[in-house]
This record gives C-alpha cells, sequence and structure tokens, in this order.
C-alpha cells in the first residue's frame, strides 16, 4: 500500500514549503496505475498532481518536459488546449520519492478549462469537422517541433523490447504460451517499418489515446481541452488514427469495449480521412502503415503493458481478445483500396 498523502505533502513541500495543503482528493480515473489528485488550498486555489511509477522516472520526465514545452508554446487557438505543469525557478518541478519497498514519481499541474464531450456517436458532419480538427492541431505540433525537446522512446525500442521479454519469458506464465503468435507480428511490424520507410514519417507529438473521455470540444466541436498524457509519444502522426477510427465507429463510445481493427475499414473513418487529407495532406505509405500502428498499439499497450493501463480483470480480457483475435485476423481483414482510392493515393 503506498501513503500517497503523505508522498504529495512531502513533494509539496519540495515545491513550496510556504504554501500549506488543505485537501488532497483522489480523483484518479482508475483504469491504469497513475493516479491523480486534487489539491486545494486554504485561497480555494487547486492544482493536480500525478503521481506514477510505471516505466522511468527518466522517461516520465523527459514527456513531460516535452509536453510543457508544447503548453507554454502551442499557438491560437489551441493555446490553452493542454494543462502546463508548475515551474520552479526555470525548470519543470518534478519529485521523485523512493524508499526500501516502493519508488514513485510526481508532476504538478494547472487545472485546465473543460467544455463539453463529444456525443457517444458522432453525425457526418461532426466526423468531418473532427477530421479537419486534428489535421489543424496535427499542423501546428509539427510547426513546433524545431522547438521542443528531443524524445528517446520509439517505436521499434519497445517493440524489440517486447521480444527480449518474450525469449526470457521460459516458464510461459507472462504471455500465455503466445511466444510463437508475439514474435510473428513483432517481426512484421520491424519489416513494414523499413519497407514503407517509416523514418520519413512527418514525425509529430502524439497523445495516442483520444477516447472522448480524455479531451473537451467546443458547440462546434472542435478541440478545447485535454489531460490525459500517459500514452504521450514523439513519433508519426498516423499513431493517433486508430484511436480516433474508434471516435468515429458506427457503433459509437461504449462501456464495455474491445479494440477490434475493422473500424479502420469503415466508411465513416473514410470520411474522417477525407477531411483530414484536405487539410493535411497524408502519403500513400502512412495510409499503408495504419494496420502497423494498430499492430503497435496491441503488441504494446495491450500485450507488453495491458497490466498497468487497465485493471486486472479488462487487461486479462484484451489480453485474451489479442490472442485469439485482434492479431491473427488483422493482416486478413485490412483492404488499404477503399482508403487509397478515397484519398487520390
Amino acid at each position: 500500500m503506498i501513503n500517497y498523502q503523505a508522498i504529495i505533502h512531502e513533494g509539496w513541500n519540495a515545491y513550496n514549503s510556504k504554501r500549506t495543503i488543505a485537501t488532497i482528493d483522489d480523483v484518479s480515473a482508475n483504469v491504469s496505475t497513475n493516479k491523480v489528485f486534487r489539491i486545494g488550498f486554504d485561497d480555494n486555489t487547486e492544482v493536480l498532481v500525478k503521481v506514477s511509477n510505471f516505466g522511468t522516472y527518466e522517461n516520465f520526465k523527459e514527456d513531460h518536459t516535452i509536453i510543457n514545452c508544447m503548453a507554454n508554446n502551442l499557438e491560437y487557438p489551441y493555446d490553452l488546449f493542454l494543462s502546463s505543469s508548475l515551474m520552479k525557478k526555470n525548470e519543470l518541478f518534478l519529485y521523485k520519492y523512493e524508499d526500501a519497498s516502493i519508488e514513485v514519481w510526481m508532476v504538478f499541474y494547472r487545472k485546465v478549462r473543460i467544455a463539453g464531450k463529444l456525443p457517444k456517436r458522432l453525425n457526418e458532419e461532426q466526423i468531418t469537422t473532427l477530421g479537419t480538427e486534428l489535421a489543424k492541431f496535427h499542423k501546428v505540433c509539427y510547426t513546433m517541433m524545431p522547438v521542443l525537446p528531443q524524445s528517446s522512446k520509439t517505436l521499434q525500442k519497445d517493440i524489440m523490447k517486447l521480444m527480449r521479454r518474450v525469449e526470457k519469458d521460459s516458464d510461459n506464465r507472462r504471455f500465455h504460451n503466445q511466444h510463437g503468435l508475439i514474435m510473428e507480428h513483432c517481426e512484421t511490424f520491424l519489416r513494414k517499418l523499413q519497407t514503407l520507410e517509416f523514418y520519413n514519417f512527418i514525425q509529430i507529438p502524439v497523445f495516442v489515446d483520444w477516447n472522448i473521455g480524455n479531451f473537451t470540444v467546443t458547440d462546434e466541436s472542435t478541440f478545447f481541452s485535454r489531460w490525459d498524457y500517459d500514452w504521450f509519444r514523439m513519433t508519426s502522426r498516423m499513431m493517433d488514427f486508430y484511436s480516433f477510427s474508434r471516435v468515429v465507429s458506427d457503433i459509437g463510445d461504449k462501456t464495455d469495449f474491445s479494440y477490434t481493427s475493422t473500424q479502420l475499414c469503415e466508411e465513416r473513418f473514410i470520411r474522417f480521412l477525407q477531411a483530414y487529407h484536405k487539410e493535411f495532406p497524408l502519403t500513400r505509405n502512412e495510409i499503408l502503415f495504419l494496420p502497423e500502428a494498430y499492430r503497435f498499439f496491441i503488441l504494446h499497450y495491450v500485450i507488453s503493458y495491458g497490466t498497468y493501463f487497465f485493471t486486472e480483470s479488462y487487461a486479462k480480457k484484451l489480453q485474451t481478445e489479442a490472442y485469439q483475435l485482434y492479431l491473427p485476423q488483422l493482416d486478413s481483414e485490412w483492404n488499404a483500396e477503399p482508403i487509397l482510392q478515397a484519398l487520390g493515393l
């Protein structure tokens, strides 16, 4: 058990001991191992703190340094889209706590403005607006690339790390005797990085998880604010698209969900891509990479680290479906031609 209250008090005192905490409330979504708390002060002001022990402190620091740089430099109309983190003097303030049994780290950040959420099922106009909006946001992110710090995380490194973990799983407990299937799809992914010339793709900051609970929109369905940064990375813009295929899908948002790939071939997603492509053109190879972005998502976020990103029961459900459905059916279900024709590629 982690005494979050005591650790947060210690972290805040390291930041500003002259300002006393009045209340600490757990506002976590409780879908991952990361925790989020709302800190209240006597003057009725509040800040949020994210506490994590997933991955490494170095990657946590790297990600939030980049995100904070974005939050402070994004241009209108996205200048207030992201929450900025608290600085101490001229540096992002992060606090690392460790004792004999645990090691956690935290970042404090300001509350974001909240507007409305998208409906569970979008109409055609909303789909077109959302496609255009994502393209505009990606364009702004792309123009920021020269001023953003470098990232050490890559898709290739993550897949190769998974392959090493699979090779070391000698008792077959961690990956449920699915070593051959996992290795086959890891090798396919690494091969496609080369054949599709992935390293020539546009590289930008991506947030990967765009389910409708992670951001709010204006009355016109344009981006207003977002606050979930668990899956942030610097890579191809194509990594954002699987999540949006789910947002615009015919079935809509569901409490009980699965990570199928069929949404990538829906006409509604093609409409979304057409709107995006008109604003910020995609290439043929980027479209051909769509199933690879999905393959990476399943391999990394579901199989490799699903127990960190989802509750135990849901991680087990999604991993079982990954072995039985998602990966075995991916290459037979995917058909790029309707999308390529619709985009004129």
